[in-house]
């Protein structure tokens, strides 16, 4: 099969199995995309709304604190990688990395899938969504021990429920970074990958989805920070622009900001066995910490700062995304409209307390076109729709108003 196809079986595999842990992938391998210099924005204002930081220091993937913190390491079989390999919850660990505590992964494989183990841990909960990601990060270009070559994956990423069926609009995933250390999906390595997606169609693929590249070696320490805000999803390492995401590669009609909350996740698996020399080769990756601003744009530098501070402090961890009080922020619409809709959400105006005159209206369904200000009924609530729109459902982003309780 083609590297494209590979890809997407990947991607399908990396969401369902996410899904599977929570109880409720993805390089393309195409034009070289070439680190922009750009200026990053000053913090803009978003405050109260919560922030997460993690500095790992836990003592094991069973320690109270880390599965008390959210965090769950994965033990379920499934994808991606290679199909019949394991997950092993014992392979995430807290060890001591260059004088500081940090999360580890390791993967092994003997060439066969039966002797294939590979790690993953993640956020439980899916609540990540417009905002700062940032997190600090170790990649490997060679094995702690063993023979090179392996088409190993060292993964971030944030990823939302699976597809319930072909182009689903909520489908919702960030690959901050994919470091494919000896290549892959018919890559030759080292390169580095950033993707985002909209929906995709399994058979035959068709994604919709864009991506950046880097065909240098990542091996060693990295600061990889992404800002979600206004139909932008921006990509630096070590504080250099190399990825700005709005819409597919494809069309570039359909937009690839998420539209869904996203569990944030760490994973570290082989792609395939094709590169395998003999033997049993273990490889690793290194996480120092992760921090998230909700609904806030943060310059890398300023990410990199409060994270600092935390540990200045002697602070190891805090969570207070459930306690913030700001508003909802914007979210583009699934396709573009004929018109440009703002880049901030209307002023909210609050719900009158009686009941609204929802004579007339509709009941909003998914396949349906919406222009600026049709009005629809769902779940009991009249909406207007503040501009083009389809596949949104009301309640769930920017697109639709509250009118009130029908």
């Amino acid at each position: 099969m083609s590297a494209l196809r590979l890809t997407r079986t990947t991607i399908g595999l990396v969401a369902a199995a996410t899904t599977a842990l929570l109880g409720g992938g993805s390089a393309i391998a195409a034009i070289n995309t070439a680190a922009i210099n750009t200026a990053a924005p000053s913090a803009v204002a978003a405050a109260n709304c919560g922030v997460l930081f993690d500095d790992f220091n836990y003592a094991s993937s069973t320690d109270a604190g880390f599965t008390g913190h959210g965090w769950t390491a994965r033990s379920n079989s499934g994808g991606p990688g290679l199909p019949g390999a394991s997950w092993s919850a014992s392979n995430i660990s807290f060890p001591t990395v260059d004088g500081q505590k940090v999360a580890q992964l390791k993967a092994s494989t003997d060439g066969t899938a039966a002797g294939t183990v590979q790690a993953e841990f993640l956020q439980t909960r899916q609540r990540f969504l417009a905002g700062t990601y940032a997190s600090r990060i170790k990649f490997h270009d060679t094995p702690d021990s063993g023979t090179d070559g392996d088409h190993v994956n060292e993964t971030f990423f944030a990823i939302g429920p699976a597809q319930r069926y072909d182009y689903d609009p909520l489908y919702s995933e960030l690959d901050f970074s994919e470091y494919l250390p000896n290549g892959g999906w018919g890559a030759v390595g080292p390169i580095n990958y950033q993707t985002s997606y909209n929906g995709y169609r399994e058979d035959p693929w068709d994604p919709h989805n864009k991506h950046s590249q880097q065909t240098t070696s990542l091996n060693g320490w990295h600061t990889l920070v992404s800002q979600v805000a206004d139909g932008h999803v921006k990509y630096y390492i070590d504080g250099t622009l190399v990825g700005d995401h709005t819409v597919d590669e494809q069309t570039g009609s359909y937009s690839v900001y998420p539209r869904a909350n996203m569990s944030v996740n760490y994973n570290l698996w082989f792609i395939d066995t094709a590169g395998h020399a003999g033997g049993t080769s273990t490889y690793t990756e290194q996480v120092d910490w992760f921090y998230y601003a909700k609904n806030e744009v943060l310059a890398p530098a300023d990410a990199v700062s409060r994270a600092a501070g935390y540990r200045s402090a002697g602070k190891t961890h805090e969570d207070n995304l459930d306690t913030g009080t700001c508003t909802t922020p914007t979210n583009p619409p699934t396709t573009p409209p004929t018109t440009t809709p703002p880049t901030t959400v209307p002023p909210t105006t609050v719900p009158p307390t009686t009941p609204v005159n929802c004579a007339g209206a509709s009941e909003w369904a998914w396949g349906t076109v919406y222009l600026g200000g049709q009005r629809v009924k769902h779940n009991g609530r009249l909406w207007e729709a503040n501009w083009w729109t389809q596949g949104s459902e009301p309640g769930l982003t920017a697109q639709w108003k509250d009118l009130g309780r029908c």
